[in-house]
Parts: C-alpha cells; structure tokens; sequence
C-alpha cells in the first residue's frame, strides 16, 4: 500500500457542502491519499507520517474537474464552419455530417492517437473524469469501435448513435431508429455506460420526442443509463421528456419555459441540468439564465460539449469563466457546478468533492484561491495534480511548485 501526504496547500476546496458557499474551504491544509484515494484531511501541521511528501508551495487545491458531456472521438476539422457562424451563418446541427465522413475513414490507430492527444490536453486543464460520447460512426461498426477506444481511457462511455440522422437514411428516418434500437444498440450496449439522444424538433437532422422517447427506452431496456441533449436550438420536449423517463441529466437547456424550469426543479434528485456554456460562446446563441435554476432549486452541472463543430474546447476552467460571466453564477456555484455537480449527473459520489474514502482526484490551481478561476480567464492556472507533478519532475525547478 503506497501513502502520499499533499501539503502546503494554501486554500482547500473539498466542496463537502460545508461553509457559506457550500465549498468547505480549509486553510494551510494537507491531504493524505492512499492507494489513489483519500484517507485523511487535516491541518498541514498535523499530516500522518506518508511515503512520500509533496508540496504545492501555498498553492489552491480543488477537486478535479468533472466534464459530464464530451464528443472526443472524431477525426477531421471544422473550422470553416466556426468561421461561417460567427459571420451569421446558423447552427442546425448539419455539420454533424462532415465529421461522420472523416471519422468513418479514420483508423482505429488515428482515432486512439487523437482521442490520447484530447484526454492529455484536458488533464493539463484540470479535468480528472470525462464522460466521452460516441456519434460521429451512426454505423454499427463504427459506433462500436468509437465507443471500444473511449472504453480505454474512461468508464464514463454514452452510445450517441442517435445523434443524427446519416445522410444515406435521410429519406428513410424510421429504418434508421430501428438500426440504432436494435443491431446497433445491441453491439455497442457491452462498451457503453449510458445512451443519448439529440432530441431537437428544430433540426431537420436530429430526433423528434416520439423517436427519442422510443431510442431512450431501448436503451433502458438494455440496461443503460438516459442522457439527454435537449432544447438547445429552441423551446421543445428535451427537458419534459428527459424528466419524464428519469434520465440523469439534460444537457444544453438553452430555451426554457417555465415548466421546463418547474420539472426540472421537482426533478432535481434524479435529473442534473447540465449547462455548457462553451456552445453558447461559439455558436452566438443566448446563454441560459443558470441563477434562475439555481433559484428554482434545479440541480447544476457544467461541462464542455468538446466537439469540432459547436465547442472545440476541453477547458473547464474556461467554462467556470463564463458561467460566472454570463450565466449569472457566482465563482463558488460555477466550480461546485463543474465538480460536484457533474458528478451528481453522471450519479457518481466518488468524485467531486475531497472528502474521506473518495478517489483522490486533485487538481493544483497556480494561484492562491479558487477565485482566479474566474478572475483570470483564459490563463492555464488548472492542471492535475499526477499532471503537475510529472511536469514539475520534469523541470530543473526545486522540489516546492
């Protein structure tokens, strides 16, 4: 059994729900990890004799990120799209298309290498747990093999091959819904943790609430969890259904009425309204008033949506910047909101929050306190804590960060 003793650390966000903010802030503090979970919280002054001692040199230290919505494997570039949006052009979800085609020509060893390059970028942002999407294959081999490379570097595997309809179904919508209730859900069901639906009536290319709903109870029936992509590009039956089926989260809520709101809130034990502002950012689109949920009593998460087309981003301290900026959320419910939050959607205590008998996912902020999350956007102050170890091993730098 290995011990680690952390210490130094200037301020200690355990997010245990504890304190005016919720955040369970210490000071001076220490943490001991065993065998890669936590075994004890302390004063730096009274830390348990370890193996070996790091520290971090008065630095911040919170709990690691956790990015409960991602579309990580996918091969190609759409930067010409970005482009075109921001000169006015809209999103209606037809570029999914243009990954499709590049993904399906990739290799397996081309889409591993990518998908390695992307879960080493988040890391040096922070991020410990990703949740890691299919969607960009809708065949049944190509669904299979994107969630088996996902499958080798996160347990958090969603089947999406309802994420749009494929152009060679497009005249033949209901034929596609019984491949991915059936063959498709069949083979890739072993791989997968979760299923997922774009279920967007304002899209020609994605799914209406009679396909979702049937796509999501196959789902159920093969023994995955429900993930919604709902109501992002207007008002429409994401949310209500997503609640409706006892889905652990609905993710975008853009456009929300006041019923969506209401259930949501009555929901907020079994469905996390997941948030990401990221897509707002990059697609023009008005961000969604996340202190009114909070108000409401809604359970909140936040993650990136990385993706080529809507969100090419693995940044959540970014993500924490702009909700804090133009969702309305305070710097302490912008990071529980990344943490324990996403946690709660992908219905996982063990991350989250630093508390005893958790998995010790650290993350060490280059700055004094969790506040510079917000206040220096943009600036790569995040990294995990094996991440910053490694890179600070790697330095001519003394043994302090």
């Amino acid at each position: 059994m290995s011990s680690v003793v952390i210490t130094g650390i200037g301020e200690l966000v355990t997010g245990d729900g504890t304190g005016p903010d919720r955040l369970g802030i210490r000071s001076q503090a220490a943490v001991a990890v065993e065998d890669d979970m936590i075994a004890w919280i302390g004063a730096a002054a009274e830390a348990p004799a370890c193996d070996t001692v790091i520290d971090v040199g008065g630095r911040a230290v919170i709990p690691g990120f956790v990015d409960s919505h991602s579309h990580l494997v996918f091969a190609g570039d759409r930067g010409a799209e970005f482009a075109a949006r921001m000169t006015g052009q809209p999103y209606d979800g037809g570029g999914i298309g243009v990954t499709v085609t590049a993904t399906r020509a990739a290799s397996d060893d081309e889409l591993r290498r990518l998908l390695a390059a992307r879960i080493a970028e988040l890391r040096t942002l922070g991020t410990t747990t990703i949740e890691i999407k299919s969607g960009y294959g809708l065949t049944v081999a190509d669904e299979v093999r994107s969630l088996q490379i996902a499958r080798q570097f996160s347990n958090e595997t969603t089947f999406l091959g309802a994420h749009v309809v494929p152009p060679e179904y497009a005249a033949r919508r209901e034929a596609y819904v019984d491949i991915v209730t059936g063959p498709m859900l069949e083979a890739a069901a072993p791989y997968a943790r979760w299923i997922d639906v774009f279920c967007e009536p304002h899209s020609p290319h994605a799914f209406d609430a009679d396909e979702a709903r049937h796509i999501l109870n196959a789902g159920a029936a093969a023994g995955l969890g429900l993930r919604v992509h709902g109501n992002q590009l207007g008002a429409g039956p994401g949310v209500q259904l997503a609640v409706e089926l006892g889905a652990a989260s609905v993710d975008h809520c853009t456009y929300l009425n006041d019923a969506d709101v209401d259930v949501l809130a009555a929901a907020a034990d079994t469905t996390v309204a997941t948030l990401l502002p990221g897509v707002e950012f990059c697609t023009r689109s008005p961000y969604p008033d996340a202190a009114r949920l909070l108000d409401a009593g809604v359970s909140l998460a936040l993650a990136t949506d990385c993706n080529p087309g809507t969100c090419y981003s693995s940044s959540m301290p970014w993500v924490v910047s702009l909700a804090v900026r133009e969702m309305g959320l305070s710097p302490a419910q912008a990071l529980l909101a990344a943490t324990a939050g996403s946690a709660q959607s992908l219905r996982r205590t063990d991350i989250g929050r630093l508390v005893i008998g958790n998995r010790a996912d650290l993350t060490v902020l280059d700055a004094p306190s969790y506040l510079h999350l917000a206040y220096r956007p943009g600036v790569p102050i995040a990294c995990a804590l094996d991440v910053a170890i490694t890179a600070q091993r790697a330095s001519a730098r003394p043994p302090a960060f």
